[in-house]
């Protein structure tokens, strides 16, 4: 017992030390992300938030907390903030719900003189009609929506445009989107409709057009596509462009994924924000200039396969190497304008009342 006693005041006194050590004070971040889409340690590679702390602590001299938690869509994300169920001091929204949450007052304005970083964001990211003031955002990663299909059941002349997903001979082995935004958007996409109308007959007619769908459907999924497609236990999904390598990478061998960009389709942004619910704004801004630095987003954009508006990145030669001709192709398209797709075919914040329709709808599409 005695032993015990002084073995328990040894490590009260040593943990006092340390604490005095880092100034006695622990700070905690709490970030909200999508899932797969950070670097995270797994096979050796850099672990950003491990990463984070560890720089944290020795350039400030304080203990820090970082918990980090993932979330499967816009709307998931949206709905857990707005209910006031969650508190976050970072999120990485899409540029649609950035527009959204910023009208109604949920994200607070950055200053930017904690984030010097910034300036390494291309120009061609600023100013965009998400966030035209460049107040509240900093843009993470972009990319195009495409389809993935496994070339080991689909033939090479239906891999083409929207009606891939809509084939009747592949019934039972197609993936949709489970959330209304992207759902809806491919089969706007496949009739030529704006995916920003306020017309209730065209999101009418899109309804319409997923309900046809619907039978042929295997799966309404998020990131459970990724084994799914990787196992062959479905053919085809549309999903984002970079998260199409992270299935390569792990596909079986008797899956073959390949893909295609349909024409048109979404071309998104996703960007690092500080939610109206954050608890300590100075360390989320400490952060965001973090994943801004070298080290993190050159990781970052290795490990999610996701195109990046970073400087440091794009112009890196090893990363460049590393992706190889194929990918890059497929990640940052030289032919492709993308300021001038974006403004024509991303998604935008859309009405309340608009919103609660397609909202109707999709409950429709999903009790059915």
């Amino acid at each position: 017992m005695k032993k015990i006693v002084c073995a328990a005041l040894a490590a009260a006194l040593i943990l006092a030390l340390c604490a005095g050590c880092a100034g006695g004070k622990t700070r905690t971040l709490n970030v909200y992300n999508w899932g797969e889409y950070i670097s995270d340690g797994s096979e050796d590679t850099y672990d950003t938030i491990a990463e984070f702390k560890s720089w944290y602590e020795e350039t400030y001299n304080e203990k820090i907390i970082v918990n980090y938690d993932t979330f499967q869509s816009n709307e998931d994300m949206y709905a857990k903030l707005s209910a006031g169920a969650v508190s976050y001091d970072v999120v990485i929204p899409s540029d649609y719900m950035i527009a959204r949450m910023a009208a109604e007052n949920m994200l607070l304005p950055l200053d930017f003189k904690n984030i010097p970083n910034y300036s390494y964001i291309d120009d061609n990211f600023k100013g965009l009609y998400y966030d035209p003031d460049n107040a509240y955002s900093v843009p993470y990663a972009y990319g195009i929506v495409g389809v993935i299909y496994n070339a080991n059941e689909v033939d090479e002349a239906d891999a083409k445009g929207w009606d891939l997903m809509w084939n009747e001979k592949y019934s039972g082995r197609i993936l949709q989107y489970n959330n209304p935004r992207d759902a809806f958007g491919t089969a706007m996409y496949k009739l030529g409709l704006d995916v920003n109308t306020t017309d209730k007959a065209q999101w009418d007619l899109a309804y319409s057009e997923l309900m046809t769908q619907r039978p042929m459907l295997y799966g309404q999924v998020m990131d459970e596509i990724y084994n799914m497609m990787e196992s062959g236990e479905a053919a085809i999904g549309s999903y984002y462009a970079g998260d199409y390598f992270t299935m390569v990478d792990a596909q079986a061998d008797t899956v073959d994924l390949q893909f295609y960009y349909p024409d048109p389709t979404n071309y998104y942004i996703d960007a690092m924000c500080i939610p109206s619910c954050c608890q300590d704004k100075e360390l989320a801004e400490i952060f965001i200039n973090f994943m801004l630095s070298r080290d993190a987003a050159v990781a970052n954009a290795e490990y999610t396969y996701y195109a990046s508006p970073n400087k440091l990145v794009y112009t890196d030669e090893e990363y460049l190497d590393d992706l190889g001709e194929d990918t890059i192709a497929i990640l940052y398209p030289e032919t492709e304008d993308f300021a001038a797709s974006y403004n024509a075919y991303a998604y935008r914040n859309l009405s309340p009342e608009t919103l609660d329709y397609i909202n109707t709808l999709w409950e429709n599409v999903k009790i059915n």
